[in-house]
């Protein structure tokens, strides 16, 4: 293959990926434009309706945001919002899922009317859900075998919003309509692993794949769990280490829930708490989950990467500081060793229910069946100098026309405004031009940029 020199060379074809190459395509005047995934089709790992919640995350029911990364989250769904809006993929890619934060016991039902309070503003269509309403929505979650439930339970939640999102085909339509653009070199490279980066004298950088070489004067790695590992062979994001966790989930009848049902996130937990969906995928089921299990590998479901693993992880005793203090603290030691045994045959299924039960208290063993090939790994960032979990995305921005990008969840959520941060480094670092006020028109909209404080 004969080398050709890109402006941008983006590695990795998931939805943060295909994000930047659609916002580059549609709000630059760069012409040349290249996207390489390993695998051989876009989407094929996390971002694919299997790997991931198929939830758009606005901060509304994810109790573990605070009101100012909820505002910040709520602009980066709004974007994702308004471009199935321009594209027409309302109701198809991104459709309407009733949808609710729910609590159980005396605590969390005081929890969820303070916050349903506090973020009333900011959320105007979030309204409490009492008992009597919740039994007559979900009677599920309120009765057991016609009876009520002993404690109380509240939720706040709506039935108007779009909720319910196929990542992977929202990942497909950037490259399509980047691809539409006239006037536009936008090349997708499938079946190319990168194996090497190199900078050379003139700025640009050789791009050694196992599909052939390619040169280009900027490069950005969205590349999930692998991000850090490519940085790290390179000699960048030294300070930080990989911690993968894994996501998975169970499956059980349609008919016992009709909306997204999130529990309320324990404080000391850096993990997702137990929710029920509808799948988008299956017409007669629904989702429990996501278990979180900490794995020695990049890839979820693709084994052969051990060694990339230990690479990314970079294991020293800073590292172990980090990993005590997080095992030592009696909550999260109890998770952890909890979802290890839910990997346990039969056993696993059992614990799980347990937990399961919270949100439908009659579920019954005979319910759940394992959600096969359903899940995703998420690298949960170490930073060693500050010795703690970095909770969001991470990014390494080199300043030398190369950045790296990790991004666990919302980072799917927050694709078109993660790219847009990468969109104006491009366009500084490049001396391109940007058509912002396009981007904020069609994407954003005046009333939801965050001023400066």
């Amino acid at each position: 293959m004969s080398e050709k020199i890109y402006d941008v060379l983006i590695v990795g074809g998931g939805i943060s990926g295909t994000a930047l190459f659609y916002e580059l395509a549609e709000y630059t005047d760069l012409k040349n434009i290249a996207l390489v995934e390993k695998y051989g089709e876009i989407a094929h790992i996390n971002s694919n309706a299997r790997g991931n919640s198929q939830t758009l995350h606005c901060g509304d029911i994810e109790t573990n945001y605070t009101l100012y990364k909820a505002k910040k989250v709520k602009i980066t769904a709004n974007m994702v919002f308004r471009y199935c809006k321009k594209y027409d993929y309302l109701d198809d890619i991104l459709t309407k899922i009733p949808k609710m934060a729910f609590g159980v016991g005396k605590a969390e039902v005081a929890y969820i009317q303070t916050r349903q309070k506090a973020f009333s503003e900011l959320y105007p269509y979030m309204r409490l859900i009492e008992e009597d309403e919740l039994a007559l929505l979900e009677p599920n979650l309120v009765n057991i075998d016609g009876k009520p439930r002993s404690e109380p339970v509240i939720a706040m939640g709506t039935d108007t919003e779009y909720s319910a999102i196929d990542f992977g085909r929202l990942a497909n339509s950037f490259v399509k309509n980047a691809q539409e653009i006239s006037n536009k070199n936008c090349d997708v490279h499938l079946n190319t692993k990168v194996e090497n980066m190199i900078k050379e004298d003139n700025g640009t950088y050789l791009v050694k794949t196992s599909n052939g070489n390619f040169r280009a004067k900027f490069v950005v790695v969205n590349a999930g769990a692998h991000s850090l590992y490519l940085a790290h062979k390179m000699g960048y994001g030294l300070k930080y280490s990989a911690l993968p966790i894994a996501g998975r989930f169970y499956h059980a009848p349609i008919d016992l829930l009709n909306s997204k049902v999130y529990t309320v996130q324990h404080e000391k937990l850096p993990f997702a708490a137990v929710h029920g969906d509808p799948d988008i995928m299956y017409k007669d089921k629904m989702r429990f989950g996501p278990t979180a299990l900490p794995l020695m590998r990049l890839e979820l479901f693709k084994g052969g990467t051990f060694s990339e693993f230990l690479e990314s992880l970079k294991f020293d005793k800073n590292v172990a500081e980090v990993l005590w203090s997080l095992f030592k603290n009696s909550d999260i030691m109890k998770y952890i060793l909890t979802n290890i045994m839910y990997e346990i045959p039969i056993f696993g299924k059992y614990l799980f229910l347990q937990n399961a039960k919270k949100i439908i208290p009659s579920l019954k063993y005979s319910d759940l069946t394992y959600a096969k090939k359903a899940g995703g790994l998420r690298p949960q960032v170490i930073d060693k100098i500050a010795k703690r979990l970095i909770l969001g995305e991470a990014s390494i921005q080199t300043g030398k026309g190369l950045n790296f990008n990790m991004t666990p969840s919302p980072g799917a959520t927050s694709c078109l405004g993660n790219a847009k941060i990468d969109v104006e480094i491009i366009v500084k670092y490049l001396g391109c031009k940007y058509h912002h006020s396009k981007l904020i028109d069609e994407l954003i909209g005046e009333e939801n940029i965050i001023k400066p404080k």
